[in-house]
Order: structure tokens, then C-alpha cells, then sequence
């Protein structure tokens, strides 16, 4: 099976990052899309961070009705922090039934060379870019990348989590059941 890896914090899982797995699921050749939650990225402020186990709950909130989206802890088990290509040779070795590739922004492809390995990545696994406002696709004439004319959509998890502090309605960015969850639970209010 064909399987994109979709890595994020989702602090927290918004309808951007459903609309692209979605599409990805239903618009390539990728059979299903599994939503790795990173809950450590080396790139990213920690303290920011909701409560991983809090984050995973709502992502697996997000994806329990659609059978081609899955929400992973797998980084959970594994060294901290996570690094992407560590993550892909753990799930390589565990499932060798599976294709595996990856699934990020063209905001992150900019960024790809600062990644533990990245060249090794490029090489072995095949990415799927989906435009992110502001942010062009970097060609690497090493790697196997697949520009994908997902949705563009301009939504963030720091939009949203600045929203809740402010004490606005983020109703329609998020799904119905992240929304009340995170509503009924106080998240993101300090």
C-alpha cells in the first residue's frame, strides 16, 4: 500500500491540515494518509506546545470518520526530538509491505535542507508538495518530488491558537468535534 506520512505538532489540527490529507488520500496515488504527530520538532518553540497526548486526542478526533486518514503516535515511542527521516527508517524496517513518502508544504521544502539528513530522504522517499501562500516550490534535482495542485489555503495553527486567546470564534477552522473539545477543555486560552 501507498501510504503519505503527514507530519505535524497540529497544536492544533485544523481544517487546513484536513483539506490537504483529504486531498492528498483522494487526488494521487497515495492510498491512505497517516498523521504523524510530532511532539517534539527540533525546529519548533516547545513551550508553545499544547500537551502532546492532548493534540493526539484531537487529531484522532479530526480523522475518525474518514477511512483513508489516520492519526499515528508513532513518534511517541521513538528518541527525541523527532526527526523525519528517523521516523520513515523506524516505519520502513516495521511495515516493509508498505510505500512510504511524505507530505509537506512548500514552506517546509524551503526549509528541507536544514533537516537532519535531508539528502538521504530525497533520495529514498518520494515527497508530495502542496502550495503554501508566499512560499514557491524549491526544485532539488536529487529527490522525487510530486507538486500537488491541493487547495491553497492560508490557515495556521499560531492564527488559530492567537484567535482563542483573543477570544474570538474559530468555529469553522476547526472540525466540529476539535472545536467543542477544545472548547469545553479551555485550550489555548493563556
Amino acid at each position: 500500500m501507498k501510504i503519505g506520512l503527514y507530519f505535524g505538532s497540529f497544536n492544533p489540527v485544523h481544517t487546513g491540515h484536513l483539506i490537504i490529507a483529504n486531498y492528498m488520500a483522494y487526488n494521487t496515488e497515495l492510498e491512505q494518509v497517516w498523521m504523524i504527530l510530532s511532539p517534539r520538532n527540533p525546529l519548533k518553540n516547545a513551550a508553545s506546545l499544547q500537551n502532546e497526548y492532548d493534540r493526539l486526542h484531537l487529531l484522532q478526533l479530526a480523522v475518525e470518520k474518514e477511512p483513508r486518514l489516520r492519526a499515528s503516535n508513532i513518534e511517541f515511542s521513538l528518541p527525541r526530538p523527532s526527526y523525519t527521516i528517523d521516523t520513515l527508517t523506524y516505519l520502513s524496517e516495521k511495515y516493509p509491505e508498505h510505500e512510504f513518502a511524505v507530505i509537506m508544504g512548500s514552506d517546509s521544502l524551503q526549509n528541507l535542507s536544514q533537516w537532519k539528513n535531508y539528502k538521504e530522504l530525497l533520495k529514498r522517499y518520494p515527497i508530495y508538495i502542496y502550495r503554501r501562500p508566499g512560499h514557491e516550490v524549491t526544485p532539488y534535482s536529487d529527490g522525487k518530488i510530486k507538486v500537488c495542485q491541493a487547495p491553497l489555503l492560508d490557515i495556521s495553527a499560531s492564527y488559530i491558537r492567537n484567535m482563542i486567546k483573543e477570544g474570538k470564534s474559530v468555529r469553522y477552522l476547526l472540525s466540529e468535534a476539535v472545536f467543542e473539545y477544545i472548547t469545553d477543555n479551555h485550550y489555548y486560552k493563556k
